[in-house]
Order: C-alpha cells, then sequence, then structure tokens
C-alpha cells in the first residue's frame, strides 16, 4: 500500500510540493477565522441541575441584571479606604458611567459596595439589554481599563476589572500571546535538537518548513469544520495544536530519516532507498497516526463541552500530520537526496550506536530483571496516581492577568463566598404561592447547614411562584470544599427540606463544579474504555495478533498511571497545590496511551521484520533495539521538549499540562518502548505473534511477485512470502 504512495512522491516531487502549497495558500486566504471561546468554562449537557437552575433564572427573573465586569477599588498602600478615597471611586464610576461604552447601560457603586473591612470597594458594569456582541464588550472592557488608570493616576487608589467578559477578554489576550510564545520556543528546540542530532543545518530546518505548510492546511480544515458545524475551539486549544503538530510531525518525520539513513547505509540509491524507507515504515507511521486519530475522536463521546470540542480539531491536525509525513516529507528529500544531510556525512557511517547497542544487548540477556525493574519503578509511581485530587482554580488565564489580580483584591475584602453565592430556587406548583412563614422557615434551615454563612433573604418572581436564595458560603466558591458541600449536603438538604408541594434546583458557580466533576468522572469511564478498545483492534489488526496488543494496552496504561502518579508527587506533595486541572487525566491518557503506543508501534514492527527475516527472538530484540532505539529517543526528546514548552505560557492549566505530557513521553519511550516491551516479547516469544504467527520475508528475485515490483532504481525491494516460518523466527 505504501510502496505506490513512496513511488508517487519520490518520482514526482515537484507536483506533490505544488499541491501542497497550494491548498496551504488557498485555505489561508479563503478558509473562515478559527473563533474561539474564552476557556473559562465548561458547557455542561442540559440534564444537569445547575443548568437547569441556570435556565430557570433566566425565565423566573428576566429583568434581574446580572453584571458583566466588576471594578475593585483599593489604596494603593493596601490600607482601608479613607473618605476621600470613596470619593474618589464615586467619582470614577460616574465617569465611566457618563461615557457610555457601547453594549454597557450603566455602573453602579455605593456604600452597600463596600467591604465589611473598608479596605475595598466595588462598582459593578452592567450590560445592555439582550446580547451585545463579543467583540464590542470587549472593546468596552479594554476601554474602561484605561479610562480607570487615567482617572486614578492622581489619587491613593487603584481599580483592576474582573468578571466573566473580562475574563473571556483575558484568557483570549493570554491565548495569543501563548500562542506566540508556544511556536517561538518550538521552533527553537526542534532546530537546536536536530542540529544536535543530524548535525545538518537543512534537516534542522526541514520539519520547520514542512509542517509551517501542514499547519497551515490543517488551520484552514478545522476553520472550515468549525464552521461547518458550530464548533466553538477553547482558547487554549490554539497552543496544544502547535505541539502537536509540531511535536508529532516532528515524530513521523525522524522515524522516516532514520530509516532513509539506513537504507542508504545499506548501499541503495537515494530514491530507491527513500522508495523503501517509505514502504517499510509508512505502515508503522500510519498505523501510529491511526491510534492517535481514533483516539482524539473517542472524545466526541464526552459530554463535557471542553473535552468534546478538542477531539476533531486534535484529530484533523494529526491527520494532515500523517499525510505530510509520508508525501511532502519524501518529496522534499527525494530533491535534496543525500544532500539533506550535508556537510555530516554520517549517514554512509554503516557501525551501530554504540549506546544503543549496548542497550539492546542487556535488554536480550536480562529481560527479566529489566521487566521487574522497570514494573516495579512504574508501579510505585502509579500507586501515587490515586491521591489525585482535583484543583477548579487551575486556570488557563495567568497569575499577572487584570482579571485574576481584581479578583484577588476583591478576595482581601468580601468574604470568601460572598462574591459568588450558591442559587437556590424554590419553586411551587402552578397557582399557588409560598407562604411567608414557609419562606422563612426554609431559610433558616438552609443556614443550619454546616458550612453555609448568612443566607440572604429570598427574592420572588414577578408571579410569586419561584423564591431565589442566595446562599453564600464560608469557602471561596472554586475551592474543593464549596464544591463537594454544594454538590453534596447543601444540595441534599435544599431538597430534603423542601416545603411540601415545592421543587427545588441548586445552581451557582460551586455546584457547577460539582456537575462538572460528575460528567467527568461519566466521561473519563467512557472514552477511556472506547479508546482503550479501538487502539486495541488497530494493534491487533497491525500486528495480526491478539497477545501482543493486549500486553502493549498493559504496558501503555501503567504508563499513564505511572505519569499521573508523578504529576501527584510533584504539585500535590511537593509544591502543595491543592490539586490538578479536572481535564488533566483525559488529555495526559490520550496522548500517554497514542503517543506511547506509536514508539511501541515503531519497535514492535521493527521486531517483527527482524524475527520474520528469521533472527531468534533474542537476536531480533537486540537488532531491533539497537536500529529503532535512536529514532524513538530522538523522536521523544523533541517532543517532550515541545510539550514542555507549555510550562513557560504562565497558564497553571497549560503549565500542568506540559508537564505532565513531558513526562508521560519520556516514561512511555525509554521505560516501555526501548526497555520493557522488548524484553517482555522475549519472555512471550511465539505466543507474541498468536494466532496469525509470523511469516518470513524473501528477496523479490526469489519470488514470482517481486519480479513485477520493478527494478531497483524504482524501488523493488523484498515482500512476504505466505510460507511458514520457521522455530528461529519466535514462532
Amino acid at each position: 500500500m505504501f510502496r505506490p504512495v513512496g513511488r508517487a512522491t519520490v518520482h514526482r516531487p515537484w507536483l506533490v510540493i505544488a499541491g501542497w502549497l497550494l491548498a496551504a495558500t488557498g485555505l489561508t486566504l479563503w478558509a473562515p477565522a478559527l473563533t474561539s471561546g474564552s476557556g473559562t468554562s465548561v458547557s455542561l449537557p442540559s440534564h444537569y441541575e445547575s443548568v437547569r437552575a441556570r435556565q430557570l433564572h433566566h425565565r423566573a427573573f428576566p429583568t434581574q441584571r446580572r453584571p458583566m465586569a466588576v471594578v475593585v477599588f483599593r489604596r494603593a498602600d493596601g490600607g482601608r479606604l479613607t473618605g476621600t478615597d470613596l470619593r474618589d471611586v464615586t467619582a470614577t464610576a460616574a465617569a465611566l458611567r457618563n461615557r457610555h461604552h457601547p453594549g454597557v447601560t450603566t455602573v453602579e457603586t455605593g456604600p452597600h459596595s463596600v467591604s465589611p473591612n473598608g479596605k475595598v470597594a466595588l462598582a459593578h458594569v452592567f450590560p445592555a439589554a439582550g446580547d451585545p456582541p463579543d467583540d464590542q464588550l470587549f472593546s468596552s472592557v479594554r476601554a474602561m481599563r484605561k479610562d480607570t488608570t487615567e482617572l486614578l493616576r492622581d489619587t491613593q487608589v487603584r481599580a483592576g476589572i474582573t468578571g466573566s467578559v473580562p475574563g473571556d477578554l483575558d484568557a483570549r489576550d493570554s491565548s495569543a500571546e501563548s500562542d506566540a510564545l508556544v511556536m517561538q520556543a518550538t521552533l527553537l528546540l526542534i532546530v537546536v535538537a536536530l542540529l544536535a542530532i543530524f548535525r545538518s543545518p537543512l534537516i534542522a530546518l526541514l520539519p520547520v518548513a514542512v509542517i509551517a505548510v501542514a499547519y497551515a492546511v490543517a488551520i484552514g480544515l478545522i476553520a472550515i469544520t468549525a464552521s461547518a458545524t458550530g464548533m466553538e475551539a477553547d482558547a487554549f486549544l490554539s497552543a496544544i495544536l502547535i505541539t502537536v503538530l509540531f511535536g508529532i510531525g516532528t515524530d513521523y518525520i525522524l522515524f522516516l530519516l532514520f530509516r532513509y539513513r539506513e537504507e542508504l547505509r545499506s548501499g541503495k540509491p537515494p530514491r530507491t532507498a527513500l522508495v523503501d524507507a517509505v514502504s517499510r515504515v509508512g505502515k508503522a507511521i500510519a498505523s501510529a497516526a491511526s491510534v492517535v486519530i481514533v483516539a482524539f475522536l473517542t472524545l466526541l463521546l464526552s459530554t463535557v463541552g471542553t473535552l468534546r470540542t478538542m477531539g476533531p480539531p486534535l484529530a484533523i491536525a494529526v491527520a494532515v500530520t500523517l499525510v505530510a509525513a509520508l508525501t511532502l516529507v519524501p518529496a522534499v528529500l527525494s530533491i535534496l537526496g543525500t544532500n539533506v544531510f550535508w556537510p555530516s556525512t554520517t549517514w554512509a557511517d554503516r557501525s551501530p550506536d554504540r549506546l544503543t547497542h549496548r542497550i539492546g544487548r542487556m535488554v536480550s540477556l536480562r529481560p527479566v530483571l529489566l521487566m521487574g525493574v522497570c514494573t516495579a519503578l512504574l508501579t510505585a509511581l502509579a500507586l501515587n496516581a490515586s491521591g489525585f485530587s482535583i484543583d477548579f482554580e487551575a486556570s488557563n488565564l495567568p497569575d499577572n492577568a487584570e482579571s485574576v489580580q481584581a479578583l484577588k483584591d476583591m478576595e482581601r475584602g468580601f468574604s470568601a463566598g460572598q462574591s459568588d453565592p450558591v442559587e437556590v430556587y424554590l419553586t411551587t406548583k402552578e397557582g399557588t404561592r409560598p407562604t411567608p412563614a414557609a419562606l422563612a422557615t426554609y431559610r433558616n434551615t438552609l443556614a443550619g447547614i454546616p458550612g453555609v454563612g448568612a443566607v440572604l433573604p429570598p427574592r420572588l418572581s414577578p408571579d410569586g411562584r419561584i423564591a431565589l436564595y442566595q446562599v453564600p458560603l464560608v469557602h471561596h466558591p472554586l475551592r474543593p470544599e464549596a464544591v463537594r458541600l454544594a454538590g453534596g449536603p447543601l444540595r441534599t438538604g435544599a431538597h430534603r427540606y423542601a416545603p411540601r408541594g415545592t421543587a427545588v434546583l441548586v445552581g451557582g458557580t460551586s455546584a457547577e463544579l460539582a456537575d462538572i466533576r460528575t460528567a467527568v468522572a461519566h466521561d473519563y469511564q467512557a472514552v477511556f474504555t472506547v479508546a482503550a478498545l479501538a487502539i486495541t483492534v488497530i494493534l491487533a489488526l497491525l500486528l495480526r495478533s491478539l497477545v501482543t496488543p493486549l500486553y502493549l494496552m498493559l504496558s501503555v496504561a501503567l504508563g499513564f498511571a505511572a505519569s499521573l502518579g508523578a504529576m501527584v508527587g510533584c504539585y500535590q506533595e511537593v509544591l502543595g497545590r491543592p490539586g490538578l486541572s479536572l481535564v488533566l487525566p483525559a488529555v495526559l491518557y490520550l496522548f500517554v496511551v497514542t503517543l506511547g503506543t506509536d514508539y511501541n508501534i515503531l519497535m514492535v514492527a521493527r521486531l517483527r521484520e527482524e524475527s520474520a527475516n528469521g533472527a531468534p527472538p533474542r537476536e531480533a530484540v537486540r537488532a531491533a533495539v539497537t536500529r529503532s532505539a535512536p529514532a524513538i529517543a530522538a523522536a521523544a526528546i523533541v517532543l517532550a521538549g515541545t510539550f514542555g514548552v507549555l510550562m513557560l505560557t504562565g497558564s497553571a492549566l497549560l503549565a500542568q499540562m506540559g508537564a505532565a505530557l513531558a513526562t508521560g513521553i519520556l516514561i512511555t519511550a525509554f521505560a516501555l518502548a526501548v526497555l520493557l516491551v522488548p524484553a517482555a516479547m522475549i519472555l512471550l516469544g511465539r505466543w507474541a505473534w498468536w494466532p496469525a504467527g509470523n511469516r518470513r520475508i524473501v528477496p523479490e528475485s526469489q519470488d514470482e511477485a517481486g519480479k513485477k515490483g520493478g527494478t531497483e532504481e524504482e524501488g523493488g525491494t523484498p515482500r512476504e512470502a505466505t510460507g511458514p516460518c520457521n522455530e528461529a523466527c519466535g514462532r
């Protein structure tokens, strides 16, 4: 299948390159812009209680306005606001109101907006009726931030603006800055790493040029898909897309380059070597990419919007990268020939790498010892994953974002839950209204639940049937304690003690996070199971075996658990963080399992090739490790580095993802693909290929079908015979 692809691209390189350039140019010019959401919220299906509570609020309290932003005032020295300071606050709010920013109706403040300790004052910014466009509100927030700074320049008061719209604006701005930083650091890392590996400037620049073209095509296709389906990407997705395209793309290019160099060292002409390289490694690359694509598409089964919208863009990106690796890269290499390695001449050096030769020899001679040591170390890390807890405050916003700093300033003056209370909606049957006594009793009952602060008097809907209780908690709304309380005792008590003939819905931020936690747990079970089954099926089809795929999935599952355990130990135990992002396990699972499977596929495919050529199991493992480990090591280091770049963005969420993914990639590449999996293949012996067994490879000159494969210059290579393999093949 891949030999015709190799021949077509190698013998018609300019046509292939022109096609890619036309596609990239056309999609860049005419594809719609890729829109991104704020990344500050996680959408839930409508059957969750917090979502139904929000919908009820819009129906029952249409005139109750919610501020789009909050201006937080404080003294520069952190002390109590004086009378002069409060007059400056009032004057500033009035000036902002009188400037009539688009989409803003009014800015309100007053004595009730001053914190009990007198250190913080608030001004609430209310939007115009209806749904003003986001761009209009973002422009207004930018203008208000500038105006506030100017109005308070000669005073002792400082201010920051936080809230939903400012948070969305900061997320969008942060995403643009992060994308630029990630792109620059990723390109620099790839160039430096490839220079160190191959000592060739052309190879160092090859992935940059090729993947830049693939990136333009992928972004265009993703934008078209998003426009057609109404999908809105999260703000942090673009940074992940950059690392996926350049990281995985470089991996596939390295797989091809190492095999191309190996074929050249065997004495083949450049074009023949290139066709053979595509033919031999193309199957492994395509299978590896298929694993990643299928795994990402399983995210469509998720009920949480953040996870669901990640799947299709990442799958499209990997698919484009696969096609580029098998067509565009061989076309460029066909034009450059051996000059791609200039000025280095190591491509002609046939001596094996000493380090990997020693590793291969060690694995072949001490498989039991290596399996025991690797399994014990990974299991110890995996056990630590049981301490995983969720940090709902982990955000894609950097700590220096104005909305983040203003929120921290507000918390210095107001109680933890006062700024964002839980909302309890008490609804009576049609035609009835709750009595004042019943409302008062229910309010006192809610106030008696441990962890609840002073419950505010109920606010009635226009028809009098629905009462809204605002229930501040003693905990911060994003803290695990608040989430457990809102989703547990408070919600249970609100339903249990409701007056007869009434219905209750509990909403608000803490309740929404409790529902998100439940939804994510459900999604993990569905996504993890389906992804594992799909990957196992792909491996079974690739390897024509039922035993090896099961073992490979067990090994990468152990790698995932070990990676998560390492993050729990680092962040929660060493750094003292309350937990990790709730989406981290899903992202880590998909990347570590799929990319770990990539390296395993490359190793096992080479092992199958060596054993099918007649090598005994131990010799096949030694040869496979010696010849595949350099490509796996180089690819893993580059990919781990590109993921590690995410730690430079200043975002807690992206930093956690970068650290976790880099750790997981290194574990799966070195501990699993290079050591554990080959050692296990020795112990499995002939059962590794059950039930299909292995097939010997014979030269085409001895096979009638091989005579039709073309001359050496056209890329003719050995083919697999259908005859049984002898005992030396591991059968």
